[in-house]
């Protein structure tokens, strides 16, 4: 009688695992959108309006994380490819106790194209992008013609791109494909100052130039 017991037992017990069904540390800071071909409603994923940022290549983000930490008024969106980083960036936005940071795994090139509002950011931050510097795949640089079209539809009127790159030639591309009549450049704001990336952090120490651009939205 005791072995036909045990046998109807499922292993682990009767009882949910809890430890397992629990979601893990900064999950409610994932964004899945509830439709992948219609724009965000950001007013509905961050519950007010507020000026929007947008980190396009976020990595771990630590970078979206802390600027959200300085700027409560603000709302933050980072955006990755890979799920490992997303959930680095949830992790860490958990830990600093913010609530104005939402993370969402999906190509940068695609969200500026089909998720983003016409309008909807302030600020849109591309840090050292992925140079592709073999001639064979340079068709993968996300900073094509119309990669920038829809960063400047993205755009709120006056609002700014952000560009870095240790990659002195794919910079040179970068700012011969800007059009005069989409971009102005800028000169940053004295005194304003951006959280150091990872990847910054490491060519800085390799000794490796950064190249910086700031362009506003001609309307």
């Amino acid at each position: 009688m005791k072995e036909q017991i045990f046998q109807q037992v499922p292993p682990g017990g009767p009882w949910p695992d809890l430890k397992r069904d629990r979601p893990p540390p900064g999950a409610e800071f994932e964004l899945i959108p509830p439709n992948y071909f219609a724009p965000l409603d950001l007013a509905q994923v961050f519950g007010r309006t507020a000026p929007l940022e947008v980190d396009l290549g976020c990595g771990d983000g630590a970078f979206i994380a802390q600027l959200a930490a300085r700027f409560p008024e603000r709302d933050f969106l980072g955006i990755d490819k890979l799920g490992g980083r997303v959930l680095r960036g949830c992790r860490k936005a958990a830990r600093l106790g913010i609530r104005n940071a939402r993370f969402v795994r999906i190509e940068s090139s695609y969200a500026v194209q089909h998720l983003l509002p016409a309008g909807s950011a302030a600020v849109v931050h591309l840090l050292f992008p992925d140079p592709w510097p073999k001639r064979k795949h340079k068709r993968r640089r996300v900073v094509q013609p119309a990669f920038l079209e829809s960063v400047h539809r993205v755009l709120a009127p006056e609002g700014r791109f952000r560009i870095a790159t240790d990659q002195e030639k794919y910079f040179a591309t970068i700012r011969e494909l800007i059009r005069p009549e989409m971009f102005a450049e800028l000169t940053p704001p004295p005194g304003e100052s951006f959280p150091v990336t990872a990847f910054e952090k490491h060519f800085v120490a390799e000794g490796a130039p950064i190249y910086r651009l700031e362009l506003r939205k001609i309307s």
